[in-house]
């Protein structure tokens, strides 16, 4: 049976190397597996008055999230966190209470920095986040250190051993995914 992953993306920038990461991830799948990267540009700042009635970019990508067999995150880190524009969209996924679209999705997390700690402050928070939607997080994850050096100028992630713990992670998510859907 094929599996659906869905990407979710943690930077509005052009150039975003959690863009890249994800890119890289899609060439990597194992076979029977796609991926779809949500785009989240078009979606608001949250308002709890609209919840009960979303935008069509919200509605959208909780109908990809529902969609998916798992989750990719892939986030820069902000001051020490994941940056606001990740958490608005996880705060509309994630409403009105009763519709959390996250709920029991297994997940897998990517983070990436310029800096020698690769954004692992901000997976932290965004594993608190996930506990909280009642996400299953894979233990292991990405931390890409030093990520301006290892994504080329077209946005190619370029190093092999980082390609291959993408694409390592990725099967572990995939594992991950079948063994929940096997208890359900």
């Amino acid at each position: 049976m094929a599996m659906k992953i869905l990407g979710i993306g943690g930077s509005l920038r052009k150039g975003s190397y959690s863009a890249a990461l994800l890119r890289a991830a899609t060439e990597l799948l194992p076979n029977g597996v796609t991926m779809e990267i949500a785009d989240l540009s078009g979606i608001p700042m949250f308002n709890q008055d609209d919840e009960a009635s979303p935008p069509e970019p919200v509605r959208r990508f909780k109908s990809q999230i529902k969609e998916a067999d798992a989750i990719l995150f892939s986030t820069p880190e902000y001051n020490f966190g994941i940056p606001g524009y990740l958490k608005n969209a996880i705060d509309w996924a994630s409403r009105p209470n009763g519709d959390n679209s996250f709920k029991d999705k297994p997940a897998a997390i990517m983070s990436s920095s310029g800096g020698m700690l690769g954004g692992i402050k901000a997976q932290l928070q965004l594993r608190q986040i996930l506990v909280y939607l009642d996400m299953h997080a894979l233990n292991d994850s990405i931390v890409a250190s030093g990520v301006n050096k290892i994504i080329d100028a077209d946005g190619k992630l370029t190093d092999q051993r980082m390609r291959d713990r993408v694409k390592q992670v990725v099967e572990e998510l995939v594992a991950w995914a079948n063994r929940l859907s096997a208890k359900r």
